[in-house]
């Protein structure tokens, strides 16, 4: 099995839903639910961050990065979380420039919550369909007049673009994503293993405010 490489921005005050979410979701797959503990994954998902250093999480947690920018193999899905972080790292030309150089490499491209207004300083949301955290709906329609930003949704769908709402989003949004790579039998049995229920619809649950 020629397995996803998978990685996971993480920076500074990130939300740690944001990125365990998702980081669970690729994790708990299998091809095979009879052979759950002897196969891995098809998904060897990763975090990848500037540098090596720890990275202390919106919420306190301090998060070790497998791989800095530098040094981040050939990947086919890049997932850009966000929480309260994003604002600074808006103005991070280094990363920007990162994203937008693997977005145009990978098969997946994907954002969680305000991960999604990263993308769209990378320049990757122009003539988009995209959403973000809704307390964040208004902001990112005036940064991006170029984007046609989806309020009543949870997750977008855009070809190889895929943006979430807020936080626990990313879940479904990642949930999404397996059943486009592994099929949605595979995806549903990755839910129930997680005790989490499959998303039917992509109807947003938490009304903009």
């Amino acid at each position: 099995m020629e397995r996803k490489q998978t990685g996971i921005v993480v920076f500074k005050n990130i939300e740690v839903l944001d990125f365990c979410g998702p980081f669970e979701v690729f994790a708990a797959v299998r091809l095979n639910e009879q052979k759950r503990r002897e196969e891995p994954s098809p998904f060897n998902v990763f975090l990848v961050a500037e540098t090596k250093s720890p990275v202390v999480t919106a919420g306190g947690m301090k998060i070790l990065p497998e791989r800095a920018l530098d040094d981040c193999p050939p990947l086919d899905i890049l997932v850009v979380p966000g929480g309260w972080g994003t604002r600074a790292e808006m103005n991070n030309a280094r990363l920007l420039g990162w994203i937008a150089e693997r977005a145009k490499q990978v098969e997946t491209l994907a954002s969680v919550c305000t991960g999604a207004l990263l993308l769209g300083k990378a320049g990757l949301l122009d003539g988009k369909r995209a959403t973000t955290h809704w307390r964040s709906l208004e902001w990112m329609e005036e940064l991006f007049p170029e984007t046609r930003v989806e309020r009543h949704r949870h997750f977008v769908e855009d070809g190889p673009l895929f943006t979430s709402a807020g936080i626990s989003a990313g879940i479904d949004m990642t949930l999404k994503i397996v059943a486009r790579h592994c099929g949605e039998a595979v995806a549903r049995a990755t839910a129930r293993q997680m005790e989490y229920p499959f998303p039917e619809s992509d109807a947003r649950r938490i009304a903009p405010g």
